[in-house]
This record gives structure tokens, sequence and C-alpha cells, in this order.
């Protein structure tokens, strides 16, 4: 059997050899200065964009997606599909296969034929007459993410939020902690009873209702604004970060500007 299908099949039996030269051709100082270019001038290409659409950012764009949608396939074939697919429809290609301990016709297992049927069912999508197929698979996936993630959502969101809601507070006299815990309480309990006031449209939003229904959306927007807040700010640091590959690791600004390093 050849390097290639090896790696395909059996990564953890690839030659030795085999891995020795990729490791020092990786580390070898040339490879690490073209890949350093490589990635500064990808870097300055998606920063063209900067000044409108142009053939350059659409080649780093179609380039970007192209070898990440690679990478998770062989992210997906080697973590999913080879070991729950593959190992388990022809044991002996497994490299844990043992044959003295049990035969392959007792670890084989065939009904993950039925799971790479519903998979092959979404690649008919791209089929038109075969497309309709892939509601079956869509069907039983949505259904089953729903009954996984509903439970998960009610006890990790909900419960807590609720329970914060109507938390017992201490008012015995102290150093002013229990006030501030009893200001932090209504406020908590006042946002998420005027939330649900504002997505409850079975009464129209008039009076006492409508007036509440304003206080959750000031609560909603706070919300909003805050986890806008949090996503510039991640933004930024992914920007700081290439910035200070572009002028350390590319242009070696530290070196020239000891100060600035």
């Amino acid at each position: 059997m050849n390097t290639p299908i090896i790696i395909l099949l059996q990564a953890e039996k690839i030659p030795t050899g085999f891995t020795a030269i990729i490791e020092s051709f990786l580390a070898s100082p040339t490879v690490i200065l073209i890949g350093t270019w490589i990635a500064a001038g990808l870097t300055l290409i998606m920063f063209s964009f900067i000044f409108g659409d142009n053939p350059l950012f659409k080649l780093g764009e179609h380039l970007y997606l192209g070898l990440s949608a690679a990478w998770l396939m062989a992210l997906y074939w080697f973590n999913f599909i080879k070991p729950n697919f593959v190992y388990r429809l022809i044991p002996p290609l497994n490299p844990a296969f043992d044959p003295s301990v049990a035969p392959w016709y007792k670890v084989w297992d065939p009904w993950v034929i039925i799971p790479a049927i519903l998979g092959v069912f979404i690649i008919l999508r791209i089929i038109r007459p075969l497309a309709w197929m892939s509601r079956i698979t869509f069907a039983f996936y949505i259904g089953g993410f729903s009954g996984i993630a509903i439970p998960k959502v009610i006890n990790g969101l909900l419960l807590p939020q609720f329970f914060s809601t109507i938390q017992k507070i201490d008012l015995a006299p102290g150093s002013g902690a229990e006030l501030l815990g009893l200001i932090n309480a209504l406020i908590l309990f006042v946002g998420a009873f005027t939330v649900l006031i504002y997505f409850f449209f079975s009464v129209e939003h008039k009076g006492t209702i409508g007036w509440l229904s304003r206080v959750g959306i000031y609560f909603l927007m706070i919300a909003f604004g805050a986890s806008f807040g949090y996503t510039i700010m991640a933004r930024v640091s992914l920007l700081i970060g290439r910035m200070q590959f572009l002028l350390i690791d590319w242009l070696h600004l530290n070196k020239i500007f000891p100060g600035a390093g």
C-alpha cells in the first residue's frame, strides 16, 4: 500500500521517515520565510477591500474559502468519517484491530450504512431531480438537534436566568453588599419581565402593557449594544494580531526600533 493510501486510511502507520522529512522541510528557514511572505501578502490582499471590491480581494476570498473547505474535509475525514464509518464497516483497516481478540465479523457494524446513506442524500441536493431526498436527512438532523439542544438551552440559559430573578436576598445589616445584591436582583427581574412583556403579542401594547414593553426595549437595546461592543472588541483584537504579524514577523520593525517590540 503506497503512502497516500496509508495516510488516508491508516494515518497512525505513516512511515517514520516520511514524517521526519515533512517536519524538517516545514521547519527549514527558507520555507518559514516563504510562508511569512505568503501570509503577509494574503493579509494585505484581504485588507485591500478597504478601498473597494477588487480582483485581488476576490482571489484571496476564493483561496481562503477553498483552503477552509479542504481543511474541514480533512478534519471530518480523520476525526469522524474514518473512525466512525470506515473502521466500523471494515474493521481490518483499523490499526487497533486485533483478530486474535475478536474476528472481524464480530466487530463489524453494518448499521453505519444507514447514516452514510443519509449523508449521501445531502450531497444529492446539488442534483436537481434528486434534491428532494436531502429533505429526509435534514428532517432527521433538525429533529435530533432540537431534541438535544432544547433541554440544554433550558437547563443552561433559561432556568439559571429564572433562578437569578427570584434569588433570596439577605437584608441583614452589613457593609452594603446586601443592598447591591437587592438592586442587582431587581434589575434582573425587571429586565426579564419587561422583555417577556415586549414579546407578548397577544395583547395590544397600550397603557401599562405598552409602558412595560418600552422598558423591555431599553433592556434589549442595552443587551444588543453590549453584544455588539464585545464583537467589535474581538475583531479589534484580531486586527491587532495581524498588524503585529505585519510589523514584527514580516517587517521586523522591532529590530529596527527596539523600543517598539
